[in-house]
């Protein structure tokens, strides 16, 4: 590569983070331009530094990695996100590749994957860990429970994982700059398509579908 990837690390560890730029510190191939702690910090940074990629975590507070990764593929389509994750489970791996990202690797890769899967994504390419591969390709094209992610919108999504995470409908109108009543809207047409009738009920959907951790 005769240019620099400018990389974004995106990981709501310090130490994690730290440890990936480490690894990436022995890539001279690769520029470490920016990191963030949250998925509003990272799209922030996107727009500021126009990075080539962003190696994204899924679990992240106020804004999950996911999310981030599809407003990012909307809003700058020309940067290449690569999910870092612990997760191994298929409906992780499927919804990310539904929201843009590239690739999807595992935080117990070794150095030589996560730099097979920068190169692979650099070219164009989409790069999946072995261990998750298979099972994703196989099943990509079926549709799992009637209450998947995909039948909400992004904004309901966004207030999905600011309940699961605890946050007051007044904390979440301000927060996203929206009045208490249209917040409560969201939420209720939200219960409505999810056909979930219950604060505790959003929560335990939320968790099991990586939206928010379960020690938020």
């Amino acid at each position: 590569m005769t240019q620099a990837m400018k990389v974004l690390l995106a990981e709501d560890h310090t130490l994690v983070r730290a440890g990936i730029r480490s690894l990436l510190a022995e890539l001279p191939w690769v520029q470490v331009v920016g990191e963030a702690s949250d998925g509003r910090e990272a799209l922030r940074q996107v727009a500021e530094l126009q990075p080539d990629l962003v190696l994204m975590d899924i679990t992240m507070a106020g804004l999950n990695g996911l999310d981030a990764t599809e407003r990012i593929a909307q809003d700058h389509p020309s940067v290449r996100v690569i999910i870092l994750s612990m997760h191994a489970s298929e409906e992780y791996v499927r919804r990310a590749l539904i929201v843009g990202a590239a690739g999807y690797v595992l935080k117990d890769a070794e150095k030589e994957e996560l730099e097979l899967a920068l190169k692979s994504v650099a070219r164009g390419g989409t790069y999946l860990s072995p261990q998750v591969s298979r099972p994703v390709i196989s099943d990509y094209t079926e549709r799992t429970s009637r209450h998947s992610l995909e039948r909400l919108t992004a904004r309901q999504r966004e207030i999905l994982q600011l309940i699961a995470e605890g946050n007051s409908t007044k904390d979440i109108a301000q927060n996203l700059g929206l009045s208490v009543k249209t917040v409560e809207t969201h939420r209720a047409q939200l219960m409505a398509r999810l056909d979930i009738h219950d604060i505790a009920g959003l929560v335990r959907y939320a968790i099991r579908a990586g939206i928010a951790s379960s020690d938020a």
